[in-house]
């Protein structure tokens, strides 16, 4: 009988990662604070550290928060925004407002933390495949992370067939790093074909902003479960 691996995808609400790796006969899961994009028996909600000693062969951390972590996020360390971050407590919502510059710096420096608290747990998980996605980090998310974390491995949605710019960065523990399996040739700029693959980066300020920018793209979850799910069995069946 085939082997089938137990597959937990972390910080995911969309289930096409997870779906990618039950297509092909895998036990797969997701984990997030907020409930799936569809009804399924098969997220779990609630804080991914509650279930990563829970037995896996295969983590993939999909959408971390990063937004503290990210180099493009870096300036609200130094300077805070004037709204409230999407990430902050309820408590910290409410108290926004009437802060200080320092108490709101303050607030963003706690985000950096439990970003960075989170990637680690993650990270060090008692598993022996892990993947977790995250942009490249700036200097203060990188010196609250283990010295031994590699350089991210880096591809786009276009080398696995989905026309769209979303550079992923991919931290590898236990796996090896992804090929291109139908590789597109990117539009020219200016045109109105690079205007759509290019959706990520253009998606307008409001509430549902952050999920488009942390969309799991078919063609590369596919490719998560091809290659890394491949990998993993042959390791297990060893």
């Amino acid at each position: 009988m085939t082997r089938s691996l137990r597959v937990l995808i972390g910080c995911a609400t969309s289930c096409v990662a997870m779906d990618a790796f039950l297509a092909r006969g895998h036990d797969a899961w997701q984990c997030d604070i907020l409930p799936a994009d569809r009804p399924t028996n098969r997220h779990i909600q609630g804080d991914i550290r509650d279930v990563l000693a829970d037995g896996w062969d295969l983590l993939i951390v999909s959408n971390p928060p990063c937004t503290r972590l990210c180099n493009s996020g870096v300036r609200w360390l130094t300077e805070p925004p004037k709204n409230c971050p999407r990430e902050a407590t309820e408590a910290e919502a409410e108290a926004w407002p009437h802060m200080t510059r320092d108490e709101r710096l303050g607030v963003m420096w706690a985000h950096l933390d439990r970003g960075a608290d989170l990637f680690r747990a993650c990270w060090q998980a008692p598993v022996a495949r892990v993947a977790v996605e995250n942009p490249v980090m700036n200097p203060h998310a990188r010196a609250r992370l283990p010295v031994d974390l590699p350089r991210p491995h880096i591809v786009q949605p276009w080398w696995f067939g989905d026309p769209a710019f979303k550079a992923t960065g991919l931290y590898l523990r236990g796996l090896p790093e992804l090929q291109p399996t139908d590789k597109l040739t990117p539009p020219a700029p200016g045109t109105d074909d690079h205007k759509r693959w290019s959706a990520v980066h253009r998606a307008p300020p409001g509430p549902e902003r952050w999920k488009i920018r942390s969309k799991t793209f078919r063609g590369m979850a596919d490719a998560w479960a091809d290659q890394w799910g491949g990998y993993a069995l042959s390791e297990v069946a060893a």
